[in-house]
């Protein structure tokens, strides 16, 4: 069975690693910065936060997209293919039901330091435009979880190895 995804995950781990590499050279220009002249870069810790917690989502993303999501595998292992099911649906829907409860916790954070004017110490530029990106990301983790929650659900008798078809490997050999 394989699983056509509309967004490939590709995208997120793009985004994550894109990240990694901008906080990797801010990181690094602010520790040769601090040891040659024993002053620092305050904008580097605003963005290092930043892109740290864009990495984060973006990597929640990929995690959800991919069934590789922090779970109790005794509980998952232990059981046969229709109890295996039902804890896939389940979890795909809490974890949706949590990142979009996040989106909406971001959006209304987002909301009050637009309105309030809030700006940020170090460079003083809006604080809004540090959150903007948080509740579309927490929303594509919430697509992503429903999605698996969707596929499992609709698998016929519980039967099936989805997370080997999504991540690209044979059955039964998928990592967890």
């Amino acid at each position: 069975m394989t699983v056509k995804q509309r967004i490939p995950v590709g995208f997120e781990e793009g985004l994550a690693a894109a990240c990694m590499a901008v906080l990797l050279v801010i990181t690094l220009a602010n520790v040769l910065t601090r040891y040659f002249t024993d002053e620092s870069f305050a904008w580097t810790e605003e963005i290092s936060i930043f892109l740290m917690v864009l990495m984060t989502l973006a990597g929640a993303s990929a995690a959800a997209a991919r069934d590789q999501h922090i779970r109790i595998e005794y509980f998952y292992s232990g059981g046969n293919a229709a109890r295996r099911q039902v804890l896939e649906v389940f979890g795909g829907c809490a974890g949706g039901l949590l990142f979009a409860l996040l989106a909406v916790l971001f959006a209304r954070m987002l909301a009050d330091e637009w309105h309030y004017g809030e700006t940020s110490m170090g460079l003083g530029v809006p604080r809004w435009w540090f959150t903007a990106f948080s509740p579309p990301l927490c929303l594509g983790i919430a697509v992503r979880c429903f999605g698996l929650a969707w596929r499992a659900a609709a698998r016929p008798g519980g039967g099936g190895d989805d997370q080997a078809a999504v991540s690209g490997e044979a059955p039964g050999k998928a990592a967890r």
